[in-house]
């Protein structure tokens, strides 16, 4: 699975990105927590002074949620045993995001695997808080999520819980991780295929090429539900997985995954060094500025 290595601080801001100042305070009110957030991610600056401002977001959060110091985030018990009101379900969502964004960029992946498991196990709280689904999950999980419509909560809780899957991917398989999520990714295909720029396209590819070997792993698959976030016909004429997803290439990291999960593996050394290239040369953009910037960044360190 997925290795990312971020080599000390970048001190490169992003274009376009409407922030506070770097000598703000941490953010202290939900309304300002909630206007770092746009097109479906946070929208902060990759530096030192973003992670400040996550953390203060994740604080702001927390606290609006009423969660105590006392609390034990890592545990899916505790936290699911948390009472939250349903009119905050969205920033429980964004919360699970909050953490995944946390883990993802700021900090090392040798430190990261609590943060991941704190936003996993308030994904699966945010779901767990429709009765439908909670219900329905005392008989099968699958069930549960194939009747989920919270695209945010079911995203979130996958992103989370594959990022912790890739500690230990064999245990994650034996344990039967690997099927939950599976069920969590069908079931985003059939109802929001396009959230975060074809996000779910992203992990099933990232997915497949992740996979032990003697558990399925499979580049082809992993090819072929990473063909409709990229424009690459010669590699994609023929998957058929899906209809292109508009709009992918200003989402860095499809082509990003694109690289990592397929042509490295594959060794397509060329067409490898000529996307990342294309990463690199064009603008950040206003749309995903803060995922873009860190994208650039990750293919600075790949190409090092």
């Amino acid at each position: 699975m997925r290795k990312l290595v971020l080599v000390g601080v970048c001190l490169l801001l992003f274009m376009g990105v409407t922030a506070v100042a770097q000598d703000e305070p941490a953010t202290t009110d939900l309304d300002t927590a909630l206007s770092y957030y746009q097109n479906d991610s946070f929208v902060i600056e990759y530096s030192d002074t973003g992670k400040t401002q996550l953390l203060g977001i994740i604080d702001v959060f927390k606290a609006a949620l009423g969660v105590t110091e006392d609390l034990d985030e890592t545990s899916e018990d505790a936290v699911d045993a948390f009472d939250i009101d349903i009119s905050l379900k969205d920033i429980v969502n964004k919360l699970s995001q909050a953490y995944y964004t946390l883990g993802n960029v700021f900090v090392d992946p040798s430190e990261n695997e609590d943060i991941y498991l704190k936003g996993k196990n308030w994904g699966l709280k945010s779901l767990r808080m429709n009765p439908e689904f909670a219900e329905l999950e005392k008989s099968r999980f699958d069930t549960a999520v194939a009747a989920e419509t919270d695209a945010a909560a079911l995203y979130w809780t996958n992103s989370n819980w594959l990022r912790v899957a890739q500690k230990n991917p064999l245990q994650a398989v034996l344990v039967g991780v690997t099927k939950r999520t599976g069920a969590i990714m069908d079931r985003l295909l059939e109802i929001a295929p396009n959230y975060l720029s074809g996000g779910v396209y992203r992990s099933y590819g990232a997915y497949y090429s992740g996979l032990p070997s003697m558990f399925g792993r499979d580049l082809e698959k992993a090819l072929c539900y990473l063909c409709p976030i990229v424009d690459e016909h010669g590699y994609c004429a023929e998957c058929g997985v899906a209809e292109h997803v508009s709009g992918t290439d200003a989402y860095f990291e499809n082509r990003y995954f694109f690289v990592e999960f397929y042509l490295m593996p594959k060794k397509q050394w060329e067409d490898a060094a000529r996307i990342l290239q294309s990463i690199l040369d064009e603008p950040i953009g206003d749309q995903y500025p803060f995922m873009n910037a860190c994208s650039q960044e990750n293919v600075q360190v790949s190409i090092q």
